[in-house]
């Protein structure tokens, strides 16, 4: 029962994840970028921007997430929609496909919901166990 509901948990996750990405993964385009550190005008900080062109116009966008660290100089793939080049996002495992504050969310839910059926099932009142005890299939005819 265990491995069957993990199971159905992964291919549903696996559904959400391929319709859920912006920009979309089907209508995007794939380009080269290269990383640049720049200091960001608001906290002052150096982050990694992914610098690309379409065309002969230029595009900037952050490259920054957790856990993935960035190289300056650095070749990647990003991800963006024809119409609106400008929220483009790098196309990697972690941060296009997985993000973290999703992954966390869906765990804590999968989670939740096992340990609710499992108890809800892990001890059935005694009438319910003598019913189940007393169970008899019957005997079905194979043509009518």
């Amino acid at each position: 029962m265990y491995k069957t509901i993990t199971v159905i948990f992964l291919a549903l996750y696996g559904c959400f994840v391929i319709f859920a990405r912006q920009p979309d993964y089907f209508d995007g385009e794939v380009t080269n970028a290269s990383i640049h550190y720049a200091k960001d005008s608001a906290t002052q900080e150096s982050i990694p921007l992914a610098n690309f062109s379409i065309g002969s116009t230029k595009y900037s966008v952050k490259a920054a997430y957790p856990l993935r660290p960035l190289d300056e100089g650095e070749t990647l793939e990003i991800i963006y929609e024809a119409a609106n080049p400008t929220k483009a996002t790098v196309f990697s495992i972690w941060g296009y496909w997985i993000l973290w504050d999703e992954l966390l969310v869906s765990l804590v839910i999968y989670l939740v919901l096992f340990y609710a059926a499992v108890s809800i099932t892990d001890n059935p009142t005694p009438e319910s166990l003598i019913e189940q005890l007393e169970f008899k299939e019957e005997k079905k005819r194979k043509y009518k």
